[in-house]
């Protein structure tokens, strides 16, 4: 039997350390938070209070599961298994949380009105005990990796289960970990059960003294991912809208600056040999649209923007997408697909979601987010990696000259995909074990 955890005298004060200095930030945010709202700078509405632990519109949430995402890709990661609790009890209660705006609107895109949204708390004592206290969750699930010291502790004294889905724990956040161990040791004893989504990982959080029994290793639940039908009527509906039938496409999806412009120098050295190509960019986030815009007007760049709704024409060079939760099913229409956040040093992107519609992959060398899966889509020759435009126009003028070997790259995917599958059930049992 595990002996109950009792942090030390140090632990606690380190702790209330922690919360001082969140005491110091609090009124500069809540100063930027006013001044954002007096602006409707989109985005900051009242509903970002819950910040600050009160909740405007209660809902009938309480009582529920209360899940958390940093951001979009992780909202985008949890669609599945969301959908699968959904099923499983279409009573259930569910409370997404997110750090982001970006996040918040995709929460409603994906699940509309059948689970709630709230902006998780800044990790202060106070904020955390307000909010806990007036959704009563029966347990609560961080998704990856963003944990905080002060709701951990505030579910430990409330007798609420954490659990940490499909987590990570990179080379990077153990250093971190181990810099302040009176932070954030008593912060993993507090956590119930942890999935961990591959075997780096799973051995990354036993380095930090995780209890072998409060470990499993589970998988990536992104290998269980699944094309939606709204996906690909979505697909079909911009293939008609824009005249795409007779294009070949190059998908930049997530992309992060200074990727577009790598992907447009290959593009244009690819053009002058295959005129029918169009370079599609799907920037990772909205506030850049505007300046991935200007970039391409600079350079004489003949782009359509999506949200403008025009027709490509056999001149068009590029097409933006400016628009949220469309890249599943642009990567649909793709015939080679970038998956950014690889050049620029950010660990990469979910190379599953062009893999899951059979399309073949680039990715630059930073893909710490995602290794075990990176590497099994290279390991079966859906992943291709490159480090400059030059070597983009390589790959793609490979792929475009052997439409056969582009379809192989492509099936490839979908066999990792397959074999790698189950993830969420096994997720699914720590939940109810």
């Amino acid at each position: 039997m595990t002996t109950p955890f009792k942090p030390s005298a140090k632990q606690k004060i380190v702790l209330l350390g922690y919360s001082l200095v969140w005491l110091l930030i609090i009124p500069f945010a809540l100063c930027h938070f006013i001044y954002q709202l007096v602006r409707r700078k989109p985005g900051y509405t009242r509903a970002r209070l819950s910040r600050y632990g009160f909740i405007l519109k209660q809902g009938n949430q309480k009582n529920g599961l209360l899940i958390h995402c940093a951001s979009v890709g992780e909202v985008v990661t949890i669609q599945n298994l969301v959908e699968q609790l959904l099923d499983n009890n279409p009573n259930q209660r569910i409370t997404i949380t997110t750090n982001t705006t970006t996040g918040a609107d995709r929460v409603r895109l994906l699940f509309a009105n059948r689970v709630d949204h709230a902006y998780l708390p800044y990790d202060f004592p106070l904020f955390l005990k307000l909010f806990l206290n007036r959704r009563r969750p029966t347990k609560v699930l961080i998704n990856e990796m963003e944990l905080w010291p002060n709701l951990c502790h505030q579910c430990w004294r409330s007798n609420i289960p954490i659990f940490i889905i499909n987590g990570r724990m990179s080379e990077k956040s153990i250093k971190t970990y181990q810099k302040l161990p009176s932070l954030f040791q008593p912060m993993l004893e507090k956590v119930t059960a942890i999935c961990a989504q591959d075997q780096r990982d799973y051995q990354n959080y036993l380095t930090l003294g995780v209890n072998p029994d409060k470990l499993t290793l589970t998988n990536n639940i992104k290998f269980d991912l699944i094309i939606s039908a709204h996906d690909i009527a979505l697909s079909q509906t911009i293939k008609t809208n824009f005249s795409l039938e007779q294009r070949l496409l190059i998908v930049a999806g997530s992309t992060h600056e200074p990727e577009e412009q790598i992907l447009l120098d290959a593009y244009l050295a690819l053009v002058t040999v295959y005129p029918e190509l169009l370079l599609v960019i799907v920037p990772r986030h909205p506030q850049r649209f505007a300046k991935i815009h200007q970039l391409l007007q600079k350079q004489n760049v003949e782009t359509i923007l999506m949200s403008e709704e025009k027709t490509c024409q056999p001149t068009t060079q590029v097409l933006l997408c400016d628009q949220m939760g469309k890249l599943r099913s642009i990567y649909a229409l793709a015939d080679i697909s970038f998956v950014g956040g690889s050049l620029a040093d950010r660990g990469g992107h979910n190379a599953l979601e062009p893999a899951a519609v059979g399309v073949p992959i680039l990715m630059g060398k930073s893909t710490y987010n995602n290794p075990a899966i990176c590497q099994a889509l290279a390991d079966n020759g859906a992943l291709l990696t490159v480090t400059d435009a030059q070597q983009i126009k390589s790959a793609c003028k490979k792929w475009l000259d052997n439409p056969e070997q582009r379809k192989q790259a492509g099936d490839a995917g979908k066999q990792v995909l397959a074999h790698n599958s189950g993830a969420i059930q096994k997720t699914l049992d720590v939940l109810n074990s």
